[in-house]
């Protein structure tokens, strides 16, 4: 799977479908939104759960951890 965010951002698009499924209270266009930009990512996660910037960063490292594992 994905070693690094690089590579997530350079297949988005199959990216996605992980991403709806761990944020599932993200609309389909906010992910498209995203575009496979990291920061882009995080702000859509705070956003949206009312959660600190830092937290939504923690929790997208947990899922690019578990990606590569």
């Amino acid at each position: 799977m994905a070693k690094n965010w690089d590579q997530v951002s350079s297949r988005w698009t199959r990216f996605s479908r992980d991403v709806k499924k761990k944020w599932g209270d993200l609309t389909d266009n906010e992910i498209m939104e995203v575009n496979g930009r990291r920061g882009n990512l995080a702000e859509k996660i705070q956003a949206q759960y009312e959660i600190t910037l830092e937290e939504a960063n923690q929790q997208i490292d947990a899922w690019l951890a578990k990606l590569r594992g």
